[in-house]
């Protein structure tokens, strides 16, 4: 054989390789979106980019910006968002994913038989919240079977927000009505610092704590949390809870100023804000939601309600609604509404951190709307939309660990973004008018519905 055929053969052989591995690496790179023509908010709280370009490429953010400043590539795939508002994907920091707005606790576990269908309702839960705009959350009070739920978001099986969850909470008061599994009944510190490492060998993100905790019971889950880089929230209303609370080293102040207690000594509220302490309002649960019901009982039974869950879910979720101004969770709702006068707008006033959650799906409080209606409450209360707007977005991005990766669109950030059809800054309500939801790069809602996967 000529050694230079040889040679010759070997480096054309050498070439076509080389060429095949490029061309078939090409073919794998994924595509560029581009979200073209809306009115941008990326997240801060700065005044919004008109005629925006929003590049997305695989799960990340590559570029946002006007028109003028970002180039399209020639095969992008285009998002026509003219007319449209551009934003971060929401965050709610307080939900429940095995509630769906039933009128009553102890009736809705009955029904449902303790646990035995919650991995039939949280995926509806799920679903929903995602198409209300919510691409990450906070559950704060299930069983450890929500561990499940969230493996099945994160590989894709099941359509929902990135979650961080609590797993049971810690108490010294046993709820009744509500099964077990979803309450570690503590009497010491010894115990709840035991139970605080049990929930983080389970898996855990965050540690909830519950009502009827002592200073020491505070101080020991939050020594145990802080050494295994866990985060500690808190259920609390009164004064003297949010002082031990504070005292401890709590780290986010969950329900604080939703106005079901009377107005907060201005000493508290002025130690809250000045060390920015994180404060998670839910003012419209309760509040909101039931003069809204009153005035608009429609709200409570509509075909995509009924298209979500099963026929008999459904039913009884309709029953559950009948004279629901006698129910027990309303029952203190009109003072609280008067209550509400001061109260909601007192850590607004003071410029608390103050971060945007929703207790859904309490009573009436549906993931549909949820989140929504909590940010439209927190402009009734005296915040700018633009403000809120940047809450539920980089501040709760900042308050969950997260800001690196999550809350704005700028590059190098996950693709979370929503569309909506209108302009959240003239009208926060404007929100309730979801378009488009991407999560992760990948678009999972398209004309306000669910993109079949």
């Amino acid at each position: 054989m000529n050694p230079f055929s040889w040679q010759f053969k070997s480096c054309l052989i050498f070439v076509v390789l080389i060429f095949t591995a490029a061309v078939a690496g090409g073919d794998n790179q994924p595509k560029t979106i581009a979200i073209v023509g809306g009115m941008l908010l990326d997240g801060y709280e700065t005044p919004a980019i008109h005629h925006s370009v929003v590049l997305i490429q695989g799960n990340k953010i590559t570029a946002a910006g006007s028109k003028h400043e970002v180039s399209i590539p020639k095969d992008a795939q285009i998002i026509d968002a003219r007319g449209k508002t551009v934003l971060p994907g929401l965050i709610d920091l307080h939900m429940h994913l095995d509630l769906i707005g039933h009128g009553d606790y102890d009736q809705y576990y009955r029904f449902i038989g303790g646990t035995k269908r919650l991995d039939e309702i949280m995926p509806i839960a799920a679903k929903q919240m995602l198409r209300a705009g919510v691409t990450s959350a906070v559950d704060l009070g299930s069983p450890l079977s929500i561990l499940d739920t969230k493996a099945r978001i994160e590989a894709g099986q099941i359509p929902g927000p990135r979650l961080t969850v609590s797993g049971p909470w810690i108490t010294r008061i046993k709820l009744d009505g509500v099964p077990d599994e979803y309450q570690l009944v503590v009497n010491s510190p010894k115990q709840a610092a035991k139970q605080a490492k049990y929930l983080i060998d389970q898996g855990v993100d965050v540690i909830k704590l519950w009502l009827g905790l002592t200073l020491q019971d505070y101080q020991a889950v939050v020594k145990v949390a802080h050494e295994r880089g866990v985060k500690v929230h808190a259920h609390l209303y009164k004064v003297d809870a949010i002082e031990k609370a504070l005292n401890a080293g709590v780290d986010v102040l969950q329900h604080v100023g939703s106005a079901k207690m009377p107005p907060y000594p201005d000493e508290l509220i002025r130690r809250i804000a000045e060390s920015r302490t994180p404060v998670i309002q839910t003012i419209a649960h309760r509040i909101w939601v039931y003069p809204a019901t009153l005035n608009n009982p429609g709200r409570l039974d509509t075909p995509q309600m009924q298209g979500d869950m099963p026929e008999d879910l459904y039913q009884e979720l309709q029953r559950s609604f009948k004279q629901f101004h006698r129910l027990s969770y309303f029952h203190d709702t009109p003072d609280e509404i008067r209550h509400a006068q001061i109260n909601a707008k007192q850590f607004i006033q003071a410029n608390a951190y103050i971060g945007v959650g929703t207790d859904a799906a309490s009573p009436l409080n549906f993931h549909n709307d949820a989140i929504w209606r909590e940010m439209s409450a927190l402009v009734d209360s005296g915040m700018s939309p633009s403000r809120v707007i940047t809450a539920a977005t980089k501040t709760n991005a900042e308050i969950l660990g997260q800001g690196r990766m999550l809350g704005t669109l700028e590059p190098g950030k996950l693709a979370d973004v929503l569309i909506v059809d209108g302009d959240p800054l003239f009208d926060i309500n404007m929100l309730k008018y979801v378009d488009m939801v991407i999560k992760d790069g990948k678009i999972w809602v398209s004309d306000g519905e669910l993109v079949e996967k």
